[in-house]
C-alpha cells in the first residue's frame, strides 16, 4: 500500500462519508426484496398443486458425495423424511438446506430440488459436487500484517518471510472435520497441527478438537512507538512459544455453536527485552498463559465466506492466568448484518469490541487493533494496543457482474466451472481504542475515522480477494490489498 499525503480536510471527508452511507441505506432498505439470495438462485419451481394440501417427504436421495457421509448431509437440512408440509412451505426448505450445505464448505455446489411428485408423497434429490479436500501445499508467506508494509516498509525483505509445506484434509473422515500439520522454516521455525471436529454422540452435536504449535525467532517485537511496532533481532533466537489448546463444541442447532475449552501457552523472551523494555512482561523472561475461555457463534447468512444477508454474532469471553505478569479477564464482541437493497446490491454494518480487565496489563496483553482479524481500513500500516476499544464498518456494495469461468478438462472436472463474482463498495470505518499508558503513540485514546472504495473478488474455492483504495483522517490515502472477508 503506497500512503500518498494529502491537505484535503479528511476528517470531515470521512464522517461525511460514514454517515451518507447509513442515510442512503436507511432510505432505500425498504426496496429489498426479503427472500433474494444474492450469491446464489435456489428456490426450487413447484409444480402447481393444491395450495393446502399436505404432502410426506417419502425419500432424500443423495448424489455425488464420494468421500462425504450421508449422515453429514442429513444433520444440515432444514426437513426430514417423513415430515409433512405444503408444496410452498418445501419449495423454502430445499433453498433453506441448499444455503446450509454450501455454507459448510465441504462442496463446489449443491442442487436441492423435487424430483418427483407421486400422489402426497415428494421425492427430493441431492446433488452435490464435492471439493479437493487434501492439500499438501508448500506456502511461502510474509510476516508482516499485510502485503503494503512489507513491501513499503521493510523494503520487500525476503528474510521476513516464512516457507514451508501445509498438509490440510478438510473432511478427514467424512464428517467435515478437518486435521492439519504445518512445518515452517525461514523467519520462524515452528511446527504445529490440530484436528477439528472429532464427533461424540450420534446426533453430531458434540465435538472434541486439540492440537498444539511451537516455534521460535530470532527477532520479536517488543514495543510500540508512533503506533509502530520495534522489533529486536539477534543472531541467536530471542522468542520461542509452545501452545497447546483442547475443546469442546456443542452444536445444538444449524446457526449456533457453543465452544468450551482450555489452552495452555508458554513463551521465552531474551533477558535483553526485559532491559529495554520492563513493561513487555514485567520483567519476567518467561511467561506462561493457562486459559479457560466460552465462545458462542450464531452464522445464519447466505453465503459465510462474503454474506449479502443475514446476520452473523461471535462473543466470548475468557479467563487468561491467575496471577502476575498476565492475569486477565478478556470479553470480545463481533457482528455482521447484510441487508439486500436490490436485486445486486446490499448494505453490511460490522461492530468488533474487545475489553481487558483489569486495565493494567503487560504490553505483550495490549494488542487491539491492527492484530489477527481486528483492523481498520486506512490504518492497516499502525497498530493501536489498548484495554478497550472498537470500531464499526459500513459498507455499500454492488455486484458488477457474475460469470463462470470453464477449463475443459476430464481429469480435473472441479475446473469445469470456475466462478467470479465482482462487487464495486463504497465504505466507512469508525473506531477508538482506551490504553492508560498510551506513551507516544498518537491513535490511541481518540476518535478514528476513515474511508474508501473498493472492489471484492469472489472466486474459486471462496478465494476472496479486496482491492481498496482508502484514505484516515491523518491525510494519507493509499490502495491496499486484502485476502480475506476479515470483521
Amino acid at each position: 500500500m503506497v500512503y500518498i499525503h494529502s491537505p484535503m480536510n479528511t476528517v470531515k471527508h470521512c464522517l461525511l462519508l460514514f454517515c451518507s452511507i447509513l442515510l442512503c441505506c436507511a432510505a432505500i432498505a425498504q426496496e429489498a426484496d426479503g427472500g433474494e439470495t444474492l450469491l446464489y438462485s435456489s428456490r426450487e419451481e413447484i409444480p402447481m398443486q393444491e395450495p393446502d394440501a399436505l404432502f410426506r417427504v417419502k425419500e432424500i436421495r443423495i448424489e455425488g458425495n464420494k468421500h462425504t457421509r450421508n449422515s453429514a448431509v442429513y444433520r444440515e437440512l432444514s426437513f426430514t423424511a417423513g415430515q409433512e408440509m405444503a408444496l410452498n412451505k418445501l419449495a423454502d426448505e430445499l433453498a433453506e438446506s441448499r444455503k446450509r450445505l454450501m455454507n459448510t464448505g465441504m462442496f463446489l455446489d449443491v442442487t436441492v430440488t423435487l424430483s418427483s411428485l407421486r400422489g402426497y408423497e415428494a421425492y427430493v434429490k441431492i446433488d452435490l459436487r464435492e471439493r479437493w479436500y487434501i492439500y499438501p501445499l508448500p506456502f511461502v508467506k510474509m510476516i508482516d500484517r499485510n502485503v503494503g508494509q512489507w513491501m513499503r516498509e521493510k523494503g520487500m525483505d525476503f528474510n521476513r518471510v516464512n516457507y514451508g509445506i501445509k498438509f490440510t484434509h478438510k473432511n478427514f473422515s467424512g464428517l467435515n472435520d478437518k486435521a492439519t500439520l504445518n512445518v515452517t522454516n525461514g523467519y520462524t521455525r515452528a511446527l504445529g497441527f490440530s484436528y477439528q471436529g472429532l464427533f461424540l454422540d450420534k446426533k453430531m452435536k458434540w465435538s472434541a478438537s486439540l492440537g498444539a504449535s511451537m516455534g521460535q525467532n530470532k527477532e520479536i517485537n517488543y514495543k510500540t512507538q508512533g503506533n509502530k511496532q520495534l522489533a529486536f533481532k539477534d543472531e541467536n533466537f530471542v522468542y520461542s512459544y509452545f501452545n497447546a489448546f483442547t475443546e469442546v463444541r456443542y452444536r445444538p442447532a444449524i446457526f449456533t455453536t457453543h465452544r468450551f475449552g482450555f489452552r495452555y501457552a508458554s513463551q521465552m523472551v531474551d533477558d535483553t527485552i526485559m532491559t529495554i523494555n520492563p513493561s513487555y512482561t514485567f520483567n519476567h523472561q518467561r511467561v506462561r498463559q493457562p486459559e479457560l475461555y466460552y465462545n458462542v457463534d450464531y452464522f445464519n447468512v447466505d453465503f459465510i465466506p462474503y454474506p449479502t444477508k443475514g446476520l452473523i454474532v461471535s462473543a466470548s469471553v475468557s479467563k487468561k492466568g491467575f496471577k502476575r505478569p498476565l492475569n486477565v479477564w478478556q470479553m470480545n464482541l463481533k457482528t455482521s448484518a447484510s441487508w439486500p437493497i436490490t436485486p445486486k446490491s446490499f448494505f453490511n454494518l460490522r461492530t468488533a469490541g474487545m475489553l481487558k480487565l483489569p486495565f493494567k496489563q503487560p504490553d505483550l496483553n495490549k494488542s487491539l487493533i491492527g492484530f489477527n482479524d481486528m483492523y481498520m481500513q486506512g490504518y492497516e500500516y499502525f497498530v493501536i494496543d489498548g484495554v478497550m476499544g472498537g470500531y464499526s464498518k459500513a459498507t455499500m456494495a454492488r455486484q458488477l457482474f457474475s460469470t463462470n469461468i470453464g477449463i475443459p478438462s476430464e481429469r480435473f472436472r472441479r475446473l469445469n466451472h470456475i466462478p467470479l463474482k465482482v462487487y464495486a463498495k463504497v465504505y466507512g470505518n469508525m473506531g477508538y481504542v482506551y490504553n492508560p499508558r498510551p506513551g507516544d503513540n498518537p491513535l490511541a485514546n481518540r476518535v478514528l475515522v476513515s474511508g474508501g472504495v473498493g472492489l471484492d473478488i469472489i472466486t474459486f474455492y471462496d478465494f476472496i480477494i479486496k482491492l481498496e483504495w482508502s484514505f484516515n483522517q491523518i491525510g494519507q490515502n493509499g490502495l491496499n490489498l486484502h485476502r480475506k472477508d476479515y470483521f
